[in-house]
Parts: C-alpha cells; structure tokens; sequence
C-alpha cells in the first residue's frame, strides 16, 4: 500500500495522493462491475471484476450471451470463471393486480438457470410491510435451494 505523493496524469493533478482509511479487504475491496456492453464490459469483468451485475429485463438470451462471453475471456487469461459472482438486478412490484410471490419465484428460477447466483431487487411499493413480508415468508425459503 504505495507511497503518498504527488500525481501528474493526463486529465487529473493531484498535490497528494491519500488513501485513508485503507481498505479493510487486501488487495482491495471486492469489485462488482455491472453493465452489459458485449466488449469492453465483459472483458473486464473477467480481468478485475470480483461479481458482475446484469440487468434481468435484458432478457435470459443475452444474460446467457454475457456469461458466455466472460467465460471465454475468463479461459484467455487463465482465470476461473467461478470466482466471478454473478448477479442481476430486477424490479418487482408484490401488490393486487400486480405480481404475486409465485411471480417472483419463477423470475428467480429462470435467472438462476441462466447462471446468475443472486438477484438485486427494486421494490417499488417497499415502504409497504406486506411485500417485506411476503419476501421473508414465502420467497426467501423458496429461491435458497437454486
């Protein structure tokens, strides 16, 4: 963990450089990076990314795509694939007229089967107790085995 002093770069000048407190993880804190672009994401994802983050609504196809892309830049530099974290980030709504939990449940399997390992989710009625709820009775338990 480097040295303080002076940065001279391209676009930024700094008088000093200080990196305090350190990070409490070494080398450093654990990276997710999230996007979807099929070149220049995926490649670093598999150079530096400690997890990745898809958008769910991109659809399993192109999930499916990126995670097959990372595996092969992950096969290029030698690095196993499986130490990458993969996740999605999705919206679900639990309310009359909307989705139920066994909305959710099938939204989760079919992630799952595209190979992300945990899903990121915006809840848009989340100040309400019942969804929280219904997440903690009924989603949870069902989604832990996938």
């Amino acid at each position: 963990a480097g040295a303080v002093g002076a940065y001279e770069g391209q676009h930024y000048q700094l008088g000093e450089t200080l990196n305090s407190p350190q990070p409490i993880s070494q080398p450093h804190p654990p990276i997710l990076i999230g996007g979807m672009g099929e070149k220049k994401t995926m490649r670093l994802i598999a150079h530096y990314g400690d997890a990745c983050n898809f958008f769910a609504q991109a659809g399993e196809t192109a999930i499916r795509e990126r995670l097959d892309i990372i595996k092969r830049n992950c096969d290029e530099i030698g690095r196993d694939y499986n130490r990458i974290e993969r996740t999605a980030l999705d919206t679900v709504h639990l309310a009359d007229g909307a989705m139920t939990a066994k909305d959710v449940i099938a939204q989760c399997q079919n992630l799952a089967n595209c190979g992300i390992q945990h899903v990121i989710f915006n809840m848009p009625n989340v100040h309400d107790i019942t969804p929280l709820e219904i997440f903690a009775k009924e989603i949870i338990p069902a989604v832990a085995e996938f």
